[in-house]
């Protein structure tokens, strides 16, 4: 793809599913083969010379710092790619200095990798001043205005900064930072558009180490190289790539602005849609949703928020010949149903709804009848991707949460609370865990209704989500028996399932049809911006890195202990575990996902509820390669 062709495609490929990011990733690459701004006259060999003056009248430089610089400049190092003959690759060691490490002595301002703003690439604010008889562990690096601080540890965050002003406290920052002070002729900006770009962060994924928690030790950082042109060329570059990064805040805050205007037309016209009271209303916002059902309909979840308009009114019986409506029960705030139809609550409906007591865990078994989890409901259906199961003797107590088919099931605590689950004919015996809730009905054959019902955001979860709260929601029975469900008579209640069925696949082809436009767009974005960097940008969001098999084995330390209000379950569980434990066994007692364990460890650290890891502490796991 040339220029003329790029700029013929640009508005395709901007509005495309993160365009605007490869956008920028486009103009790093850019930026950094020299394309983007005219030429120097002078060279880079003579900023190197410079340099090596600045160093020798220096002197900080340590003997592990030399040898770093020294490796990088006599190994053979795959360059990266091709860049102007005046410029150089240099080591990362060479461009830069460090200002070495202490302890803090006295109170020092703390800079940690929560004090960073990743995307405007400086300090969030000013940072917490710090007694030296509470300082971190890993307050040690010594830093100064102009210091340049990349983060280590989850380095694809990119929590990247450039120190741009003075501290009334001495600043200190965490051992998770390395650090560059570049040498006078070097751009810190430079540096750091450099640091996002797609070539450095493609370097860094190849020699990170980890998978949950990844990092670069500071030897494989500053080893890292980069290309250098003339002292006046960085200061074009970096002002040509602060000028196009700008253009594409506009262009993002545009398309914002626009999806949200989107949104909420696509929002008021369903609400007109579901508002409907008689046929004729129905036909008059239906026949506008269908006129601009291009402008309204973009992402896959635009297809659920259609269906389950569709749902709430074919469940109400607005698609059927009745125009005569009963009268709403104001009290309970409940839509009008068609003559001959109730409102009947699900505890009505049932013959018993339960759950499973804590007691199960003494049958978990790696073999037997199946243990229907929480996890394992999701998508509206049964999904046992991880089964668990329970081994009960004759005389085990719970067989009154032994499911059948045709029961419903309801997720009531954990991070999925409020999914439901019809059940089919099982070929085992399945029963349920304390946190899901046996629905058995007094009449299956109306299960696969109520189950229609009960996942449509406009019915059962609707109203289920006022219940749903607080850092760490849950249902109670009681509340699960107390969710309304609109009854129609059985004649028209077959007629209804039919177009649910029906509405249900169309729906679903929108949801693939727009989620296979969506992948095209980015497709087609990935391949103009190969094509016009030469540089491959497959997404490797999902793909493991390759790397030895490895472990955190740093322990983690319990700080200053929480207020008893605090939300501070992690440090709760270092305090049960005499103040220390490893990362991995606290990770398992959490039982939360990984990403939110680490926020949530970032913000007890923060704290000072624990005290901050060291993340270079790793080791390789044995393997077995007799059974690998």
């Amino acid at each position: 793809m040339d220029a003329q062709q790029f700029l013929a495609d640009f508005g395709h490929i901007a509005n495309a599913p993160g365009g605007v990011a490869r956008l920028r990733e486009m103009i790093l690459s850019l930026a950094f083969k020299g394309v983007l701004c005219p030429h120097s006259f002078e060279s880079s060999e003579d900023l190197l010379e410079d340099i090596e003056r600045q160093r020798q009248i220096f002197g900080g430089e340590t003997r592990k710092q030399r040898i770093t610089r020294q490796d990088s400049a006599t190994t053979d190092t795959l360059i990266p790619h091709d860049i102007p003959a005046h410029w150089v690759w240099v080591g990362l060691s060479a461009v830069g200095h460090t200002w070495g490490q202490k302890k803090p002595t006295k109170s020092f301002a703390y800079i940690d990798v929560s004090s960073i703003d990743n995307k405007a690439g400086t300090l969030r604010q000013s940072p917490e001043v710090i007694s030296a008889s509470t300082a971190p562990s890993r307050a040690r690096k010594i830093v100064q205005k102009g210091t340049l601080i990349y983060s280590t540890v989850r380095p694809y965050l990119l929590n990247i900064a450039i120190i741009e002003r003075d501290f009334d406290y001495e600043p200190i920052a965490s051992t998770a930072f390395a650090i560059i002070h570049p040498w006078e002729g070097i751009s810190a900006r430079y540096l750091y558009y450099y640091l996002r770009s797609p070539v450095f962060v493609s370097y860094v994924e190849s020699v990170q180490i980890g998978m949950a928690y990844p990092a670069i030790n500071d030897e494989k950082f500053y080893s890292g190289v980069v290309p250098l042109p003339p002292t006046e060329e960085q200061t074009r570059i970096v002002a040509k790539v602060d000028e196009l990064m700008a253009l594409c805040d506009k262009l993002e805050t545009q398309q914002q602005q626009r999806r949200r205007l989107q949104n909420n037309l696509r929002q008021s016209t369903l609400q007109a849609v579901a508002a409907a009271a008689n046929p004729q209303e129905l036909h008059t916002a239906w026949s506008r949703l269908t006129g601009n059902f291009g402008q309204l309909f973009h992402a896959p979840e635009d297809a659920r928020a259609l269906r389950d308009v569709i749902f709430d009114l074919a469940m109400r019986g607005m698609f059927l010949p009745t125009t005569k409506l009963s009268s709403p029960v104001t009290e309970d705030d409940l839509a009008p149903l068609p003559t001959g139809w109730k409102w009947k609550t699900l505890g009505e409906l049932s013959e018993y709804i339960t759950s499973g007591s804590r007691g199960w865990k003494g049958y978990l078994s790696t073999s037997g009848d199946a243990f229907i989890r929480s996890q394992d409901i999701k998508q509206d259906a049964l999904i046992f991707e991880n089964p668990a199961f329970v081994a009960l003797p004759e005389k085990a107590e719970g067989k009154r949460t032994l499911v059948r088919g045709g029961d419903l099931l309801l997720t009531i605590t954990g991070g999925n609370v409020g999914k439901c689950a019809f059940v089919p004919i099982l070929k085992c015996n399945a029963y349920v865990s304390q946190h899901v809730a046996l629905i058995r009905l007094h009449d299956s054959s109306w299960a696969e209704f109520i189950h229609f019902w009960m996942i449509n955001a406009n019915g059962g979860r609707n109203f289920l989500s006022r219940y749903i709260y607080g850092d760490k929601p849950g249902l109670n029975l009681a509340q699960v028996a107390s969710v309304p469900i609109p009854i129609p008579p059985k004649t028209e209640k077959t007629k209804i399932l039919e177009s649910l069925r029906q509405f249900q696949v169309i729906c679903n082809r929108l949801a693939e049809l727009l989620d296979r436009g969506s992948n095209f767009s980015k497709i087609l974005v990935k391949a103009a911006v190969s094509s016009i960097t030469g540089i491959a940008t497959e997404q490797k969001e999902n793909v493991p890195v390759k790397v030895p098999q490895t472990e955190l084995i740093a322990p983690l330390r319990l700080g200053q202990a929480p207020d008893i209000k605090a939300q501070a379950p992690l440090a709760t569980i270092l305090a049960r575990h005499n103040g220390e434990i490893s990362a991995k066994d606290l990770y398992q007692r959490f039982g939360g996902e990984i990403d939110a364990f680490y926020a949530q460890l970032k913000t007890e650290v923060s704290h000072g509820w624990i005290l901050e890891p060291e993340v270079a502490e790793m080791r390789e796991k044995f393997i077995d390669r007799a059974s690998a």
